[in-house]
């Protein structure tokens, strides 16, 4: 399987513009995910999807009159960046199906660790698979006679998922939202002013429709919308669990108006900039972000350091986001039409260059090669999280050891490969610090290696083979 990120979540229920309303949302959403968009509506008693690649403008360009198909009073929508499976658009989301007890459409965002063992499992039993996201083994779970057999089928089926996972269901008659015990991908909880409860993976979709932040899911948490309002079970005991929330998040992912993980995204961001002034001060000139993730931080490190803040890149906002392109050759396309130097800002200036993270690294060597074509007198790198070390099991995109610039480098290295003055990461004591929460609350595996959710009991030898991992004996995992 593919391992890739990032994908966002709406659901609206029991609103006359349900649909339109799961648009805007998407459409404010579409930094998580720009693969494929869809949107499963009902009527209270079936279920009608329609589902696209693209950015959700092109998958819905009919306009009202592919919108007014769908119009309903419930609706879940899905941007998809593909976390599991290939770019086709047979993973598109939501996923459509029908089973013993009736229609059902699943929104996913996250990655289960265990989805080979249980598609392997349900494909010796003579299950059928049509894609190969992981989506679908959570159909093929929820329609095991076994299960639904049980008092309540959703909690059971959740407690086989081991992984990251935000989780929309809609029924025909309710949405159900789902969040993994760990809360590793943030899920949120609004109402619009008529009334009408609404999830979200960012509360930048709340903005777009006038909804009201209520609260987050809570790890573990089950959450019912229906005719009753709103209403929520545990699904799993969260009680020794101190969380794993993925800060990177914060540092890249999320919209820097959102609310993730209970504070505002550009805030943090900021704090990650004046940390990094802090722990790697440097005499320049001026201080430029990459944008447009790096510019929150940029603005901290100018203002904690006193050097002028100025745009020294411009960004098309006709390019997608080049970190969540699938391939790397489109990755660095995008960055020479993404990125434009204004010259005048760096041209004969000692240049502080404040990005959100290094992963690859080939994409950063193209924009640093951008500069001193543009004539900056010296390039100073400074980036807001620690240097990406380890393969993520959780849905980020950068599965393999091979891939990470800084898994084999050390600083100097790293300095010589970007041809830049000085290297600057923040460390991991001060990014965590930044935040509101205690550091226990947060997963820092892609940094150092400790992963919250065990994977050596739940992942198989393909998957080690596909991270480039040896296979697990009686030790612990070595990476």
């Amino acid at each position: 399987m593919d391992k890739k990120e990032n994908c966002g979540l709406f659901g609206i229920f029991g609103d006359d513009e349900a649909v339109e309303k799961t648009f805007f949302s998407l459409h404010s959403l579409q930094h998580r995910g720009q693969e494929s968009a869809g949107i499963a509506s009902s009527d209270g008693n079936t279920i009608a999807c329609h589902v696209g690649m693209g950015h959700a403008n092109r998958v819905f360009r009919g306009g009202r009159n592919v919108l007014s198909m769908l119009k309903n009073p419930i609706a879940i929508g899905h941007v998809r960046y593909s976390t599991a499976g290939s770019r086709n658009l047979i993973n598109a989301q939501p996923l459509l199906t029908e089973y013993s007890m009736g229609q059902v459409a699943v929104a996913h965002n996250g990655n289960l660790i265990n989805a080979p063992l249980l598609r392997d499992e349900y494909e010796a039993y003579g299950h059928i698979f049509k894609s190969t996201n992981d989506t679908e083994i959570i159909v093929h779970l929820l329609a095991k006679p076994t299960h639904v057999a049980k008092t309540d089928p959703l909690a059971h089926l959740l407690n086989h998922l081991q992984g990251a996972y935000c989780l929309l269901f809609l029924f025909p008659d309710r949405i159900e939202a789902a969040r993994d015990p760990y809360g590793i991908r943030p899920l949120c909880i609004g109402k619009t002013k008529a009334g009408a409860y609404c999830v979200a993976s960012e509360t930048c979709a709340f903005d777009t429709i006038e909804a009201e932040y209520i609260r987050d899911v809570e790890p573990g948490e089950l959450v019912t919308l229906d005719k009753k309002g709103l209403s929520s079970r545990k699904f799993a005991n969260t009680k020794n669990i101190s969380g794993a929330h993925c800060i990177f998040e914060h540092v890249y992912f999320a919209k820097q108006s959102s609310r993730v993980f209970e504070e505002n995204v550009h805030e943090i961001r900021k704090r990650f900039g004046a940390q990094i002034a802090r722990e790697h001060p440097v005499e320049a000139d001026v201080v430029t972000p990459v944008p447009d993730s790096g510019t929150s931080a940029a603005i901290g490190y100018s203002q904690e350091s006193g050097i002028p803040f100025d745009m020294g890149f411009i960004r098309s906002h006709y390019v997608g986001r080049t970190f969540i392109s699938p391939q790397q050759d489109a990755r660095d396309l995008a960055v020479k039409l993404k990125l434009a130097v204004v010259k005048e800002v760096v041209q004969g200036k000692r240049v502080v260059v404040v990005d959100d993270s290094i992963v690859r690294g080939t994409t950063t060597k193209g924009k640093i090669k951008a500069l001193r074509q543009a004539g900056a007198k010296e390039i100073h790198m400074r980036v807001s999280c620690p240097p990406v070390r380890f393969p993520c099991f959780y849905g980020v995109d950068f599965p393999t050891k091979e891939e990470l610039l800084a898994s084999d480098k050390d600083m100097k290295q790293i300095k010589k490969f970007l041809d830049v003055d000085s290297i600057g990461y923040i460390s991991l004591e001060g990014m965590l610090s930044c935040a509101s929460k205690p550091k226990e609350c947060y997963c820092t595996a892609c940094w150092t290696g400790n992963y919250p959710i065990p994977v050596k009991t739940v992942v198989n030898k393909f998957t080690m083979e596909r991270y480039h991992m040896p296979l697990f004996d009686d030790e612990p995992i070595q990476l």
